[in-house]
């Protein structure tokens, strides 16, 4: 998953007023740099992606995107720090599920990586029927606002395994489980797969993780899917999403359509935005 933070995303928390504890979270999945996307390709879309980060910086203070190559300096160009490693040697080969915060408003305390495979140490380890090393990043930060600890993942799931993605989803599970005893948990990414499908089930069939969308007390702001291909909204694709565990309230929920002048998308997914916000006794 390309995402700018993902998606897998781009996590970001709010300005002071009127709320100082809300978290801003935003899952991006931006298209990786493929010269063969003409004028799509990743030279012709930085400075957008910059921009927006820029602004969502201004309007916020974390943010995270997946599937980055190195090369890729969205989240940098923005003054950001990245967290994260590439897929394919753990090091900074491939594409990344980094994460991007603001140091101002948050304190990362500690941050890894493992391989959505059934070797997930093992550095570029495939999984299942996967067409794709595949990967999970994940960070605990303390926010220095409230002192409130959490934790982020961030990840993209295989494109063609059938199996990789449902085996994909029951490994993050049994991992963010053993997470979410200490503290709040925020899943982003693109995990090329519906809400009508098994993968989507594993993750939230006995109520460790909610789909934000559906826990946003003010409702669902822009299209239902974020899927454009670089060419035009595709309806029923809601692929990249934002779960949270039961102690993070969700105010809204939203996916962004973003388009230049000339019509064009920024990426070949649309931003998935939430504002959250952790529980008293997140600690």
């Amino acid at each position: 998953m390309w995402l700018l933070l993902l998606g897998l995303g781009i996590l970001m928390a709010r300005p002071a007023a009127p709320d100082t504890a809300v978290l801003r979270v935003v899952s991006y999945n931006l298209r990786y740099d493929n010269p063969a996307d003409g004028p799509n390709a990743w030279p012709y879309r930085i400075d957008r992606i910059a921009a927006f980060v820029r602004f969502y910086e201004r309007c916020a203070r974390r943010a995270g995107s997946p599937s980055l190559h190195a090369r890729q300096p969205a989240g940098p160009a923005a003054g950001l720090p990245l967290g994260g490693v590439g897929r394919t040697d753990g090091r900074d080969g491939g594409e990344f599920s980094a994460i991007f915060y603001r140091t101002d408003r948050l304190e990362l305390l500690e941050s890894r990586t493992f391989w959505l495979s059934p070797t997930p140490e093992v550095p570029g380890s495939r999984g299942w029927d996967a067409a794709l090393e595949r990967i999970c990043t994940w960070a605990r930060f303390r926010d220095r606002r409230t002192g409130r600890t959490f934790f982020v993942f961030n990840t993209h799931f295989d494109h063609e395994g059938t199996q990789a993605r449902l085996e994909s989803a029951r490994l993050l599970h049994r991992v963010i489980a053993e997470h979410a005893r200490t503290a709040p948990v925020l899943l982003t990414g693109d995990f090329n797969t519906t809400e009508d499908t098994p993968p989507y089930r594993a993750l939230t069939a006995d109520g460790l993780l909610h789909d934000a969308r559906y826990r946003a007390e003010n409702g669902h702001y822009g299209p239902r899917t974020t899927w454009n291909g670089f060419e035009r909204l595709v309806p029923g694709r809601r692929i990249d999403f934002i779960f949270v565990t039961a102690d993070v309230r969700v105010l809204r929920h939203a996916i962004l359509v973003d388009l230049d002048e000339q019509g064009r998308f920024a990426s070949d997914h649309l931003p998935v935005l939430a504002d959250v916000l952790l529980s008293e006794t997140s600690h």
